[in-house]
């Protein structure tokens, strides 16, 4: 297959997730393809991680089929998850390690060779900015520091797909900007997926907006194309999730 000719990285076709008569996600349908900067959008409790965990095999769908890079996540996890670095929103770290230490555990868990490995280790620190702080227990980090550390996991086998599950939720607007400025750095090669709830990040790296609310697709389509209409996106979005209980 040829990936730079179209053919979807990410991939949700027709996920769904139950538990019992809940419906977390409901016949979930869209592709990302090669480059693209997807945000994915939803207030609390609309499906957003779900999702983002059936599309990583963290989670099996009910219904439907999850893909990465061709690859369909409930059967055959291993290979996709080789092309796949997933961020999950306060992803756990071991407190009493260093950065460098984790990656080191993480690299000999992927069975990077010992050359390969302090080269990955070296080109993370370097593009997460975490040279100042590499040797330092994770557990005395700053949040900003210890979100460079989890980008830094997710980044060090080098994946073509990275999703992450509002990656800039805490920090302070200096450490807003230097996540954005690296998932722009990122963006230009890779394809990414993350979920925010802040829509100036929309407007800042997006080059496309998916909105989910109670579990279903509602929006798909450009940051210009959802603010058609409307004073700006923050209105484009409450009328978007509106419920019919909040608009009784």
């Amino acid at each position: 297959m040829n990936e730079t000719n179209g053919t979807p990285m990410i991939e949700a076709s027709h996920l769904s997730k139950f538990y019992r008569e809940f419906a977390a996600a409901r016949d979930v349908n869209f592709s990302i393809s090669r480059g693209e900067v997807v945000a994915f959008l939803g207030p609390n409790g609309a499906g957003k991680s779900t999702t983002m965990k059936l599309l990583t095999g963290y989670l099996s769908p009910s219904e439907g089929v999850a893909r990465i890079a061709g690859h369909d996540m409930a059967t055959d996890r291993i290979a996709g998850a080789r092309r796949l670095g997933y961020l999950p929103e306060n992803g756990p770290l071991y407190a009493e390690m260093t950065p460098h230490g984790l990656l080191s555990f993480f690299a000999d868990a992927r069975g990077m060779s010992a050359e390969r490995k302090e080269e990955r280790i070296r080109a993370v620190v370097d593009l997460c900015g975490l040279a100042g702080v590499v040797f330092k227990p994770i557990g005395k980090l700053s949040k900003g520091y210890r979100q460079r550390v989890g980008m830094a996991q997710t980044l060090l086998h080098e994946p073509d797909v990275l999703i992450m599950d509002e990656p800039t939720a805490g920090l302070d607007p200096n450490q807003i900007r230097g996540v954005r400025e690296m998932l722009m750095k990122l963006g230009e090669e890779k394809t990414i997926l993350l979920s925010t709830h802040i829509l100036q990040e929309v407007i800042a790296i997006a080059t496309r907006v998916i909105v989910i609310n109670e579990g279903k697709l509602v929006f798909d389509g450009t940051p210009d194309n959802m603010a058609a209409g409307h004073k700006n996106l923050d209105e484009a979005f409450r009328q978007l999730t509106a419920t019919e209980e909040a608009a009784a």
